[in-house]
């Protein structure tokens, strides 16, 4: 994920992007994600959602949160993956402190960089106030460093009950539907929320596998 200069109106800002990697999906985000913005993405746990994070990070210095997975498997997989990731530190949260814990990388952020949390549901079951705090910190970081977090949440029945703080903070969020039809499975990418510029009003269809892509079959792209 690499970052663009964007031009902005006359006697305005430049605005610097972060791209995502797919190539239709940075066009109608007009260039990709500002800088400084707070990501949500939404899917499902049986979903490919893996390789959007993986996109996010290749060639960009990142930080990148496991709530789950210990380090050297979230290494390995990130690595499997096409792109570069030179600049990659992974951390596994301290399950019986997970907020403090993130804080202390939120506060040694440095710049242009992305911090990636995932999943982000055990800092979703800490104590209200202290997540409240953490996204506080959060959002306040990112914008003195240029920087992106993408907060991957998953959708099953048990949400935490604080996702709704998570998507409500968020100033972009990305909500991938995967359906099963037949013998067909099919992604939807949602963008209901995009504080940095225009929603989207329609989905992407993308093609899930060993990469990104979009599903043209359909005359989307």
């Amino acid at each position: 994920m690499g970052t663009v200069s964007v031009d902005a109106p006359r006697g305005g800002t430049v605005t610097r992007r972060f791209e995502t990697g797919v190539r239709a999906l940075d066009r109608k985000l007009d260039g990709g994600i500002p800088a400084g913005s707070l990501v949500t993405l939404l899917a499902d746990p049986a979903s490919q959602a893996e390789l959007f994070l993986s996109g996010f990070a290749a060639r960009q210095a990142t930080v990148y949160l496991s709530g789950e997975q210990a380090p050297t498997a979230v290494t390995s997989a990130l690595r499997s993956q096409r792109g570069t990731y030179d600049d990659l530190s992974v951390s596994q949260l301290n399950r019986e402190a997970p907020v403090s814990d993130a804080l202390g990388h939120v506060e040694s952020l440095g710049s242009e960089s992305l911090l990636v949390v995932d999943p982000v549901g055990p800092l979703e079951r800490a104590d209200a106030g202290e997540f409240r705090a953490f996204l506080e910190t959060l959002q306040a970081r990112l914008a003195q460093t240029d920087s992106v977090a993408v907060l991957y949440a998953l959708k099953h029945d048990a949400a935490p009950a604080q996702r709704h703080r998570t998507e409500y903070t968020s100033d972009v969020v990305f909500d991938l539907e995967t359906t099963r039809a037949e013998d067909v499975i099919e992604n939807r990418l949602f963008v209901p929320k995009f504080r940095g510029g225009r929603a989207l009003t329609e989905p992407i269809r993308l093609d899930l596998t060993d990469r990104i892509s979009v599903d043209t079959s359909r005359d989307i792209a």
